[in-house]
């Protein structure tokens, strides 16, 4: 089939002072219609560099070197500003990462979307509302013309990215660029857009070049697949071929790092608790005027857990199933509206704000965003000393001693001179939990702590918290939405829907038999089941 995008040995070329030359380097890849083509690697691997090639939306200083860009047989590299704007949108779309930061939140779901039908067709406002409706239909967000209405944050991740999609699908173009589309989102959530992609690009004929780092999802949507390190294509072949035969060490290097759904086996655990939570609750209520028409969300419903001293206890579950906020609760960046949060059997719910920053030294938390929960205008050592330094060491010392911790997390003490921004995300949350061990603390709460690396930085983030766990006999609260990493990490689990536990116990029993429809739902919903990530549930119920 001929393809409908072809690159030929295309490179682009960095700015000076940057760590390399080129951010591409001779790539050469082919999409044809109906055809989904993953492109995978790691983070700085130029995947998504080379999407914005395609687009011409690179950086400012970052220009393409070499090569040709082929749509539809015409070199999109050689080609005017003014025709390139033409293309984008009605030939190419393209669906990103973080559909929060690239839709405007002043403009309403349907005005953004209505603005692809004003700039390029001459459809009367009547017709453009029509079409808008459609398209938030075809993509499944319930009560289209509320959602139209809707500003960005008044939608779930899930849909925004469904409005994203309906936007890159306005004009039918012949191929849809999706660049991480899935990344931040829960399982359910994940399985309905690539359900959604698929369907569409079946139904349509269009063209698909899918960025992930994701395996499981390339073998969920891809026909084909192009590994991709340090700006260079490494292999490429059929989905099935480059999954269960690659040819290619960094591609075998990749597939390792995926961690497979079986849990390991069973460590003792302690019978004494150092953290317990009961009957704990938190209410929201927003709008209203004098508390009429108030919303109200019980964002955490009655839970009561137990982690004991020395385990980790993973909670799952989906957006907005409260994960976060009983996170928050424990270490009371809230406050919980009821029940009791015991550390070492002290009740944190019931302490003023002075006793609670006196407390803090014992619980501790490590961030989904590293980047954003890090201080860019202070030094990484500096913003590790910080805790210790509010309690009470000396200046020269608590540095001393983040220079200890830099080496404990894998990181070289003389880069406490750095800034956040000199650091890769891996080591950016290498620094977030160096913080967070810096008081010793008893416990720690890691919020979605892996969600946005690569496997392979992922992995290493992993090996990284069982060796703290072991060494420093830490216990540890673990939230995540990716059920493959709590089977690696957690002793225990506690799944959450619509703030409420649903079903808790040992990981091996709750994922290899679990029992509530909703847990059933949610390993069901597991991107590339087919591919082996889910090794063997039977005998991870065996276990435990």
């Amino acid at each position: 089939m001929k393809p409908i995008l072809t690159l030929e040995s295309v490179s682009v070329s960095l700015p000076e002072g940057a760590d390399r030359p080129h951010a591409m380097e001779e790539v050469s890849l082919s999409v044809a219609a109906g055809e989904i083509l993953c492109v995978v690697g790691e983070s700085g691997s130029g995947k998504s560099m080379t999407a914005n090639a395609i687009m011409r939306l690179l950086p400012q200083g970052v220009t393409i070197a070499a090569g040709r860009i082929l749509f539809e047989g015409r070199d999109l590299a050689g080609i005017s500003e003014a025709e390139m704007r033409k293309v984008r949108g009605a030939g190419i779309a393209m669906i990103f990462q973080e559909p929060m930061t690239a839709l405007n939140p002043l403009r309403s779901i349907g005005d953004q979307i209505g603005e692809m039908f004003e700039t390029h067709t001459r459809l009367s406002r009547a017709e453009i509302g029509a079409r808008v409706l459609a398209l938030l239909a075809e993509v499944n967000i319930p009560e289209p013309e509320k959602a139209a209405k809707a500003y960005p944050h008044e939608l779930s991740g899930g849909q925004r990215q469904r409005a994203m999609i309906a936007m890159a699908l306005a004009l039918d173009p012949r191929l849809l660029i999706a660049d991480e589309p899935t990344t931040a989102l829960d399982v359910t959530t994940q399985a309905q857009i690539l359900t959604l992609i698929r369907d569409l690009q079946r139904r349509k004929g269009t063209a698909v070049l899918f960025i992930t780092h994701d395996f499981g999802v390339v073998a969920e949507i891809a026909d084909r697949v192009a590994v991709m390190s340090q700006g260079r294509v490494v292999e490429t072949g059929s989905a099935d071929a480059v999954l269960n035969a690659p040819q290619h060490a960094y591609t075998r290097q990749l597939i390792a790092a995926v961690p497979p759904l079986k849990a390991p086996p069973p460590r003792p655990l302690a019978s004494e608790p150092i953290l317990t939570m009961a009957h704990v609750s938190k209410t929201y209520r927003t709008g209203g005027f004098l508390g009429r028409g108030q919303r109200v969300t019980h964002a955490v419903k009655d839970v009561s857990l137990v982690l004991p001293r020395g385990a980790t206890l993973g909670i799952v579950g989906e957006s907005g199933s409260g994960k976060s906020t009983l996170a928050r609760c424990l270490v009371r960046l809230i406050d919980p509206d009821g029940g009791e949060i015991r550390l070492n059997g002290r009740d944190l719910a019931g302490l003023t704000r002075a006793e609670m920053r006196a407390e803090t030294r014992n619980i501790q938390m490590v961030f989904q965003d590293p980047f954003a929960s890090l201080n860019p205008r202070r030094k990484a050592g500096e913003l590790v000393a910080q805790g210790l330094i509010v309690h009470g060491m000396a200046r020269s010392q608590a540095l001393a001693r983040a220079a200890e911790l830099f080496a404990l997390v894998g990181l070289d003490p003389a880069a406490t001179d750095r800034y956040p921004h000199e650091f890769s995300g891996g080591q950016r949350q290498r620094i977030g939990l160096a913080r967070a061990l810096a008081l010793e603390p008893d416990v720690l709460v890691a919020d979605e702590p892996v969600s946005a690396l690569d496997v392979s930085v992922q992995a290493q983030v992993l090996a990284l918290l069982a060796e703290l766990r072991q060494r420093l006999g830490i216990s540890i609260v673990f939230i995540t939405h990716d059920l493959r990493v709590a089977a690696q990490v957690c002793d225990l689990v506690a799944v959450m829907k619509n703030g409420e536990v649903v079903e808790t116990g040992p990981i091996g029993q709750v994922f290899g038999q679990p029992q509530h429809p909703y847990t059933k739902a949610l390993l069901a919903s597991i991107p590339g089941q087919g591919f082996g990530l889910s090794r063997d549930l039977a005998a991870a119920a065996g276990q435990a």
